[in-house]
């Protein structure tokens, strides 16, 4: 007997669908390959799509097919119509020291000044910029300012090519995981680049190059992370929603190969917001501090046992930077013999912190140098608020 096709489209990638669930299956749950209950199965399976979906011998849609193409057609329109309004705004730059290649990297532009974003580290150690547009012009730039713990970084060009538009800018703390992504830039030198995938994580962070000069670091909170493949080339570039806006500029991945593994990390657009234009009029950001240091991470119940504590959620200070702000408080640090006798901070300004990232994100992006905040802390089995008064990140 002649096999049966399958001449729809759909029904073939049911049964590749239904295929690869068995397969899974096996894999859980081993079978012989060989097994006729399996190839029955998997015969009758499609049997059973193909008797549902033919009248008359002439293939019917599934219910919902339409609806799915509609959907696709749909999703692919807005990507193409986003990419033709985003990319002309978003440029390829060449840095260079003297008459060498340097590196490159991606930018887009901020405003109709001609100051164009990206990231501090695309630009690091040149003194030559090059600014390459989608139309194909070319304009040398110059650096505005820059922001080593944020990782960010504005130039300017004299003018802008007419289609070179500032691009609109999300709000990103409305960012969902979930939601698409799209990424556009210039992984290795290929300009014009889009790319699609998901928010796969929030509420990251990124650590700063610079060296804090105790062993630590500071750190960028906020991170927004995405499985939307980014390479090297595409730092600087905007990481947008379907909106066509800016969520995020696109800065590292995590891998092992020095190409895209799955997890990329940007910017948050709302630090875009608050450094970019104090990046344009002081040539620097000045960030609130302090003066304290913390595991960036919640503590373990086995810390939390070993440290005396009543509980693990908070910032449990480690160390306290001599002549800070938090010395001037009489914030006080653990004993580094044994762990133990250091405050826990457990909310800001009434805002509870379950850890040191979800406390220096609300220093980042609700408070500034000068301002006093109340803490709530634990000292000592007691619940106590301490007024502190922040300083600026040295």
């Amino acid at each position: 007997m002649k096999p049966s096709k399958i001449n729809n489209p759909i029904l073939l990638l049911l049964a590749l669908l239904l295929m690869a669930a068995l397969a899974c299956n096996a894999v859980m749950d081993p079978i012989d390959s060989s097994s006729p209950d399996q190839a029955a199965l998997i015969q009758a399976a499609v049997a059973t799509v193909e008797a549902r979906t033919a009248v008359n011998g002439a293939t019917q849609p599934i219910a919902g097919q339409n609806t799915l193409l509609n959907l696709n057609s749909d999703l692919q329109d807005a990507l193409v119509d986003l990419y033709n309004r985003v990319n002309p705004s978003v440029v390829y730059i060449l840095t260079g020291v003297s008459n060498t290649f340097l590196g490159s990297g991606s930018g887009f532009v901020f405003d109709d000044q001609g100051h164009i974003i990206t990231n501090n580290h695309v630009i690091q150690g040149g003194d030559n910029f090059e600014v390459v547009f989608a139309d194909g012009s070319r304009q040398r730039a110059t650096i505005v300012g820059t922001d080593i713990d944020s990782d960010l970084a504005v130039i300017k060009v004299d003018q802008l090519p007419p289609s070179a538009v500032p691009v609109s800018l999300a709000d990103s703390s409305q960012v969902r995981v979930g939601q698409f992504a799209v990424a556009i830039g210039n992984p290795f030198g290929q300009q014009g680049s889009m790319s699609l995938g998901i928010i796969s994580g929030l509420g990251r962070s990124i650590a700063s190059e610079r060296d804090t000069g105790f062993g630590g670091s500071y750190s960028l909170p906020q991170v927004i992370q995405t499985d939307a493949p980014i390479n090297p080339g595409n730092s600087g570039g905007p990481l947008l929603n379907l909106e066509g806006e800016v969520i995020g500029v696109n800065s590292a991945i995590r891998t092992t190969t020095g190409t895209n593994s799955g997890v990329g990390f940007a910017i948050p657009v709302n630090a875009v917001r608050r450094i970019a234009p104090a990046l344009i009029a002081d040539q620097t950001y000045t960030y609130p501090y302090m003066g304290i240091s913390a595991s960036g991470e919640a503590l373990t119940l086995v810390e939390q046992e070993l440290y005396g504590l009543p509980q693990s959620v908070g910032v449990y200070i480690t160390r306290v930077t001599t002549e800070g702000p938090a010395e001037a408080a009489g914030l006080i640090a653990a004993n580094p013999s044994d762990g133990r006798g250091g405050d826990l901070i457990i909310a800001v300004d009434g805002q509870p912190v379950r850890d040191f990232n979800e406390m220096i994100s609300y220093l980042v992006f609700e408070t500034e140098v000068g301002q006093t905040i109340d803490l709530t802390i634990i000292r000592d089995g007691q619940t106590i608020n301490v007024p502190l008064t922040l300083g600026a990140r040295p």
